[in-house]
């Protein structure tokens, strides 16, 4: 996918603010058994045909006024991922704008993990 100039630029903005990995490290944490918050800010749409096992839904577009609600902490860990990795960056951001210490945004999205053969759900 081609994005526009001017979001890249905001993309590139935010990830001079935040924390990236893998999803190889992703995956690691998993198979280590380590507690975190797995969550997919994609569409509902995207999230209904599939996602990472284990994930949670909480869409861009409501993430600002429901994560409250669904992590108090904001010292928990959360690991975000979108398609690709650019609107998890755009929401890490900002979670660290709201007072979230450890945020984390899976570069490479769904695709990274899909493409690692790493386990998926269905919708």
């Amino acid at each position: 996918m081609k994005h526009n100039p001017g979001f890249l630029k905001i993309v590139d903005e935010a990830r001079r603010r935040i924390k990236e990995c893998t999803a190889a490290e992703v995956k690691a944490k998993v198979d280590r058994g380590e507690c975190f918050h797995f969550l997919d800010v994609r569409e509902e749409s995207e999230f209904a045909k599939d996602r990472a096992k284990g994930a949670r839904h909480l869409g861009r577009g409501i993430l600002e006024r429901d994560i409250e609600g669904l992590i108090p902490d904001k010292s928990a860990d959360i690991i975000l991922y979108c398609g690709g990795g650019f609107r998890s960056a755009l929401a890490a951001d900002s979670l660290r704008q709201m007072g979230y210490t450890n945020v984390i945004s899976m570069d490479g999205g769904i695709r990274a993990w899909r493409d690692a053969g790493y386990p998926m759900e269905k919708g």
